[in-house]
């Protein structure tokens, strides 16, 4: 506001406030005012948006008034009278900062309605989700939503028509995403108490547990109806993207839907879980789930061709944003996880597909510390499929981000993470000094996780260097175990279960090194019980092959058979080469044995494969040995 038109205004503004001001003093001596609600609804109705600044001078001179009558006045009748003046003056001006907040907000969304109607085609759901984007300081309220979606509506009375129509189907998408979400609100965590279900997850059985089936029935629209509905039956959904004709209301309600139910499950899991390791495991697989569907829709519209070119396009890139805002979200998490990957929750897809998207939108983010973290998150989950190339630039860049920005553990991780890929790549000098890096700095700023990681590394290490130059001497391995040791008792006491089934897996490898299977087995099984805890399927796999090759030295062959086949299917289901290892042991198996003898084993653990992998899994295994050969 100009000084001119304030003071051409104060003189009218100024008597009508004070005025309004005194009014709400008397009645409320005289016991007329029944609620706060009151007070704030006659100064929402009275008081003239723009104005705020003339009111709160008016307010805060009745307040020194009246302090001054309390300071001054004899009168005990009087003083009273001022003293009972004095908290209405309170009351007034507590709701009035409500409801100038409410004004500021009607401001702010008014103005952001403005920039969305004025944008142009290509950027327009991209201001949108700029404006609803949930990991704003003051995220959007349902009621502020309504307001949006209603300023949507008569900005498009004000523009031209083309523009008009599309600013029209994002305020309808609004309206549709907020209705949509009233019928589903009370059924976000109904599904994990129905059928005596013993986990919680993503992770059940294709069409008959799990959230997606039951929201499908709550759900009246259309499009989010047949999205769950695929999701519940794990049918792919980059084909039946390209199958749809997305209007931009349809893409904004799905996109609305989606968002609350993400929030509120990562919420409820945070907050109601009475264990908070579990809390912590579940609010993971909330986060990868929902980020790893916006990546597979956003692959679906960019081969939609039933879409023109254009729209196509900024779907696309609007499910490119809204995946980047999740993660975004979650690298800010204190239990993201520094030492994992997303595949962590894909159970029934391969992870390829998912991964290839989170790179394009993260070459657009500036070198904050969230994108490290999302960048060794990423690294891993390339690492777990054999992309060293690909997974070792992305640790490099988190690496590089990470010390930018003082985000020492992320730094320490990725330092463990390469010393890791080295091993792969059978780099052992490299795969030594990253880890004593790691340890180095881990002991010097006392994070104990890396430390655990480093020393696991370290022992993994060292095992395989002094095996590569055929080194005998017992001290080398006893001095590399001492390591893994160290880092199994630190995650124990740590009791974080990540570097505890790496930690047991890198003892239960060692252990096949030095040709001591029944050592190894003892570390490997109970490597694989922590991986199924934290959720890692990567290292639950990986424990599992070699478990089968420990059996195998010990010629205990129908249970090498068993462990063997279930951690090829995990690895071959996260795309992770390592499956073919487990299938190179199996296709001797079958070899030595014959195939008569071999197919009797399977059957006769079919009830408990029916129960690690579903009859899906069964059914696979005989096609993935096909496949090997």
């Amino acid at each position: 506001m100009s000084d001119s038109l304030s003071h051409s205004n104060s003189p009218t503004l100024r008597d009508r406030y004070l005025a309004l001001i005194d009014q709400i003093v008397q009645i409320t001596l005289k016991g007329q005012i029944r609620s706060k609600e009151q007070v704030y609804q006659m100064l929402a109705q009275q008081v003239v948006p723009g104005t705020a600044e003339i009111f709160e001078r008016c307010l805060d001179e009745r307040t020194m008034e009246i302090e001054h009558e309390i300071e001054t006045v004899k009168d005990e009748l009087k003083q009273a009278k001022a003293t009972r003046s004095q908290r209405a003056i309170k009351t007034i001006a507590s709701e009035w900062e409500r409801a100038a907040a409410q004004n500021r907000a009607a401001s702010a969304i008014a103005k952001a309605a403005e920039q969305i109607a004025a944008s142009e085609p290509a950027y327009l759901l991209a201001d949108l989700l700029q404006v609803i984007d949930p990991n704003q300081k003051q995220a959007l309220t349902i009621a502020q939503l309504k307001q949006l979606a209603a300023a949507l509506k008569q900005q498009a009375t004000e523009i031209e028509s083309e523009m008009a129509t599309e600013v029209q189907q994002v305020a309808m998408g609004i309206d549709r995403g907020l209705q949509s979400w009233q019928h589903l609100e009370g059924y976000l965590v109904s599904w994990v108490y129905d059928g005596g279900q013993s986990a919680i997850g993503f992770e059940n059985v294709p069409g008959q547990r799990g959230p997606w089936a039951l929201w499908a029935k709550q759900v009246n629209s259309p499009i989010p109806q047949a999205l769950f509905q695929t999701l519940a039956l794990e049918r792919s959904l980059l084909e039946w993207t390209t199958q749809q004709y997305f209007h931009l209301d349809d893409w904004v309600e799905m996109a609305l839907i989606l968002q609350f139910l993400q929030r509120g499950l990562v919420g409820w899991t945070e907050q109601r879980i009475y264990d908070a390791k579990l809390g912590s495991s579940l609010a993971i697989s909330c986060f990868l789930t929902f980020a790893a569907v916006w990546g597979e829709l956003a692959n679906g519209f960019m081969q939609a061709t039933s879409l023109n070119s254009s729209h196509r396009e900024r779907l696309a890139d609007g499910c490119f944003q809204i995946a980047l805002q999740i993660l975004r979200a979650f690298a800010q998490k204190q239990y993201f996880p520094l030492y994992g990957g997303v595949f962590a929750s894909f159970n029934g897809g391969h992870l390829q597909s998912a991964l290839d998207y989170l790179d394009l939108p993260l070459r657009q983010v500036e070198g904050t510390q969230e994108k490290a973290r999302i960048l060794t998150l990423l690294g891993y989950s390339q690492q777990a499929v054999g992309n060293y190339h690909q997974a070792t630039q992305f640790y490099d860049r988190a690496l590089e981000i990470a010390r930018a920005a003082e985000d020492v553990p992320c730094e320490i991780a990725d330092l463990n993470h390469l010393s890791r890929i080295c091993v792969a790549k059978k780099q052992y000098a490299e795969a030594i000094d990253y880890s004593q890096r790691a340890l180095l700095l881990s002991r010097q700023v006392g994070d104990k996780l890396g430390e655990a990681n480093a020393l696991a590394n370290l022992g993994y290490s060292e095992v395989y260097s002094a095996q590569a130059i055929e080194r005998s001497e017992p001290e080398v391995y006893e001095m590399a175990i001492g390591y893994l040791q160290q880092g199994l008792k630190l995650s124990q006491q740590l009791n974080d279960r990540q570097s505890l089934s790496l930690c047991c897996s890198s003892l239960g490898a060692a252990h096949l090194v030095l040709s001591q299977p029944q050592a190894a087995i003892d570390y490997l099984q109970s490597g694989f019980q922590a991986a199924q805890a934290s959720g890692d399927l990567y290292l639950q796999g990986l424990n599992l092959v070699n478990l089968a090759e420990a059996y195998y030295g010990l010629q205990q062959t129908e249970k090498a058979i068993y462990v063997g086949c279930i951690g090829m299917y995990m690895l071959e289901r996260i795309a992770s080469p390592e499956w073919r290892q487990a299938a190179g042991l199996l296709t001797i198996l079958q070899g030595q044995m014959g195939q008569d003898a071999f197919q009797k084993v399977l059957a006769q653990y079919r009830p408990q494969f029916m129960t690690a992998i579903g009859v899906d899994g069964y059914d696979y295994i005989p096609q993935l040995l096909a496949n090997y050969r």
